[in-house]
Parts: C-alpha cells; sequence; structure tokens
C-alpha cells in the first residue's frame, strides 16, 4: 500500500479522545517561543522610490537608530540595488536587519528598464534559497535567509496621480514582493489634497490590476486593528532623526518656520501606523506570506520549467524519482542528438575548411611564381643597365686619356716654341756653378738675370764660367 494511501487512512480515522490528566504537551508554544528567540530572526525590507525621497532617514526612525550608508546622488548611469544587513537586539530577541535600497531609480531620462534590476534582485533571492532547498545536505536552519519580506514603496507627494514609472514598477513587482506603499515627505501637501491624494492612488492601482499587501484579518486577536488599517493605505509619512523639545518631552520632529511637524503624532502623519503594522503586528504574517505565497510560485514555475510535475497525463499522482529519471532519460536523448549535430557539423566544417586552405595554397604558388618571375625580369633589367653603365665608363676613361695626350703634346709644342723665339731675340747661357746648374741671359753691359739652384758665387767672374747651350 502506498504511504499517500496510508496517511489518507490514518487522517480519515482520527478520534478525539478525553485526557485522564495533565499530560504536558500544552507547552509547545512556549518550546517554540524559546526556540525561535534562541535562534533569532531576520527581516528583510527593499526601499523603493526615487532618489531624494527620504527612505534612509524613514529606516532611521522606524528602528530608532542610525545606519550607516552615504546619500546617493542622482548622476547614476543606471538602477543599483545597496544591500546593508545589521544585527539588532531588544530586550532579549535578536533581529538580523537586511536593508536593500534602490540607488538611482527614477534618474534616468529613459525610465522604461528601471524596474528590471529589482524583479532581478529579488528571483536572485529566491534562486539562492530555492538552490539550498535541492541540496542534499540542508542547513536551512543556519541558512541566511535573504528573500525580501516587505517592499516599502515611496511615491512622491504631487499630489496629482501616480507615475507612470510608479505603476509600472508596482505591477510587475506584487507577484514577487508584498508590496506596501507609502506617502514620502507628506508634509509637503495640505491635509485636504493629501486625502484626495490617497483615493487617487487607491483609484489607480485597482484599476491597473496593482496587487498591494493587505494586512490579515483571518486572526481575531488583530483583525480589527488590521481591518482599520487598509482603509488608510498608503500610508502618509514623515521621517527624522531630529529630537526638539516639545512642551516637556524630547519628541522626533522636523521644525519649519511656519511650525513644527511630529513624526510620531498621528495627527500629522501616518508613522505611528506604519510601523504598527510593519513592525509590531504583522512582521511574522508578512515572512509567512513570502515564503508561502511569492517564494511558492516561484517554486513552482521553476520546477515546472525544469520538467517536474506532480501528476502524470492521467492525472496520477507523479513521483518525484520517476520525474527525474524521465527528464534524465529525455535530456540524455536531446544531448545525443545534438551531440550528433555537432559532430557532422564538425565534419562539415572541417571540409570547408580543407577547400579554403586548398584554394588558399593554390593562390600562394600562384602569387609566388608571379613573383619569382618578376624578380627575374628586374634582374635582367638590373644587369643590362649595370653593362651599359660600365660601357659608357670605359668610354669616358678612354676620351679622357686621350685628351690629357692632346694636352700635353700641345704644352709640350707651345713651350719649345717660347724657348726658340727668346732665342732668336737674347743671348740665353746657361753654365754650371760648384755643380749647379744656373741660366742667365747676357747682354753686352752684363747679365740681365740669372736663375741659379744656389747662390751665386761672388768671387767668380762671368768669363771663367762655362756656358752650355741652351
Amino acid at each position: 500500500m502506498a504511504a499517500t494511501d496510508i496517511a489518507r487512512q490514518v487522517g480519515e480515522g482520527c478520534r478525539t479522545v478525553p485526557l485522564a490528566g495533565h499530560v504536558g504537551f500544552d507547552s509547545l508554544p512556549d518550546q517554540l517561543v524559546n526556540k525561535s528567540v534562541s535562534q533569532g530572526f531576520c527581516f528583510n525590507i527593499l526601499c523603493v522610490g526615487e532618489t531624494g525621497l527620504g527612505k534612509s532617514t524613514l529606516m532611521d526612525t522606524l528602528f530608532n537608530t542610525k545606519f550607516e550608508g552615504e546619500p546617493a546622488t542622482h548622476t547614476q548611469p543606471g538602477v543599483q540595488l545597496r544591500s546593508n544587513t545589521y544585527d539588532l537586539q531588544e530586550s532579549n530577541v535578536g533581529l538580523k536587519l537586511t536593508i536593500v535600497s534602490t540607488v538611482g531609480f527614477g534618474d534616468q531620462i529613459n525610465k522604461e528598464d528601471s524596474y528590471k534590476p529589482i524583479v532581478e534582485f529579488i528571483d536572485a533571492q529566491f534562486e539562492a534559497y530555492l538552490q539550498e532547498e535541492l541540496k542534499i545536505r540542508r542547513v536551512l536552519h543556519t541558512y541566511h535567509d535573504s528573500r525580501i519580506h516587505a517592499c516599502l514603496y515611496f511615491i512622491a507627494p504631487t499630489g496629482h496621480s501616480l507615475k507612470s514609472l510608479d505603476l509600472v514598477t508596482m505591477k510587475k513587482l506584487d507577484s514577487k514582493v508584498n508590496i506596501i506603499p507609502i506617502i514620502a515627505k507628506s508634509d509637503a501637501i495640505s491635509k485636504s489634497e493629501l486625502t484626495k491624494f490617497k483615493i487617487k492612488i487607491t483609484s489607480e492601482l485597482v484599476s491597473n490590476g496593482v496587487q498591494i499587501y493587505q494586512f490579515p484579518t483571518d486572526d481575531e486577536s488583530v483583525a480589527e486593528i488590521n481591518g482599520t488599517m487598509n482603509a488608510h493605505l498608503p500610508f502618509a509619512v514623515i521621517g527624522s532623526t531630529e529630537e526638539l523639545k516639545i512642551g516637556n518631552k524630547m519628541m522626533k520632529a522636523r521644525q519649519y518656520p511656519w511650525g513644527t511637524v511630529q513624526v510620531e503624532n498621528e495627527a500629522h502623519c501616518d508613522f505611528v501606523k506604519l510601523r504598527e503594522m510593519l513592525i509590531r503586528v504583522n512582521m511574522e504574517d508578512l515572512r509567512e506570506q513570502t515564503h508561502s505565497r511569492h517564494y511558492e510560485l516561484y517554486r513552482r514555475c521553476k520546477l515546472e520549467e525544469m520538467g517536474f510535475k506532480d501528476t502524470d497525463p492521467d492525472s496520477k499522482p507523479f513521483s518525484l524519482q520517476e520525474t527525474y529519471e524521465a527528464k534524465r532519460n529525455e535530456f540524455l536523448g536531446e544531448l545525443q542528438k545534438k551531440e550528433e549535430e555537432m559532430r557532422q557539423m564538425f565534419v562539415q566544417r572541417v571540409k570547408e575548411k580543407e577547400a579554403e586552405l586548398k584554394e588558399a595554397e593554390k593562390e600562394l604558388h600562384e602569387k609566388f611564381d608571379r613573383l619569382k618571375k618578376l624578380h627575374q625580369d628586374e634582374k635582367k633589367k638590373l644587369e643590362d643597365k649595370k653593362k651599359s653603365l660600365d660601357d659608357e665608363v670605359n668610354a669616358f676613361k678612354q676620351r679622357k686619356t686621350a685628351a690629357e695626350l692632346l694636352q700635353s703634346q700641345g704644352s709640350q709644342a707651345g713651350g719649345s716654341q717660347t724657348l726658340k723665339r727668346d732665342k732668336e731675340k737674347k743671348n740665353f747661357y746657361c753654365f754650371t756653378v760648384n755643380s749647379a746648374v744656373c741660366c742667365m741671359l747676357h747682354e753686352t753691359q752684363g747679365p740681365v738675370w740669372a736663375s741659379c739652384r744656389r747662390p751665386f758665387p761672388a768671387q767668380q767672374s762671368w768669363a771663367s764660367l762655362s756656358l752650355i747651350p741652351p
């Protein structure tokens, strides 16, 4: 007999019997409280809104502390999500609080895809939790649950209507997170305008099919207060970390030239209502709704995409093992099919590549032959040119030699003719003095000039010189 049938029969056959005395299982709630307190709690808040609406200030005011963080600028190129986790302690209860803020939301000129980083971040937290659940060895009791439990959507206090960006973003997020719309910096508009603005926002959300978080009314202990608070949505809030002395008390307030706005005064804003509903009354319900509604929807869609089903085509129970085997066989079949396709594609690509390489090799050989022929032609031209230049050089040398010979012959002929003319006109003598050859031009009165390689002796007379005809 299947285990499901046994469980069904056991459930149908339950009987109520009286106890004869105290057993002690009425202490289970106390045991759960002690266990939960010892383990601590976690709560994750996503703040979505344009830059400058006071998201960080409101978080500081809600938890009565000062969280670290730098103010965001309006110059971000895209939407970025900044996550910070803090450990808080109140009495003996510990809370691991994670605050995720959207930096640069609504600052771009093109705001068409501003919601996508937010959706991707929420899905990433769901995916991380799902992967932890699917592990063989799970440690969910120590796993830091980063799934978003509440989304505070900050609406600018325009007093007119919601922006298209707000409607599109909330529509994309309503199936993934618990949305609580709030009007930020509500002291910027008057009370009458604020009332009309709330009505306008509610009607626009309903007409566009945006599902916001409704405080639960099924629990009798909180049904009345939650039903009343549902009528006040969206909350008009003011945040401030400055304390001013009002009367005899120090209270969080904002000081203006025209007066003081008290943050915790319900006549001035809905901050107290927001803190009551978000933290003191419905924090556990927000955690439960995140797990049982939003995460289960993501998990179901993800498993269906992976091929897992609860029933077969005949509407019979379908075990996880059978689903896994069927999906595995289907995957192996597709893998073999793809492997064969890739093999054929590889063979085809190899053939095409071989043909391309052969064609390229042929082109290279043709190019080499062309270059070789061109080189031979150029070499022949250079050799011919060199031969012609050598012939010109030889001819030039011959002409130069002939010119020099003619010039020397002409100079010798001219010199002999000059000497002959001088001899005919004057007495020209050459003689030796101390083995030195001298020449002179002799007239009747004596020598006119003499040229010797050595000084002419003074005691030497011209008559004793042995004259040498010229």
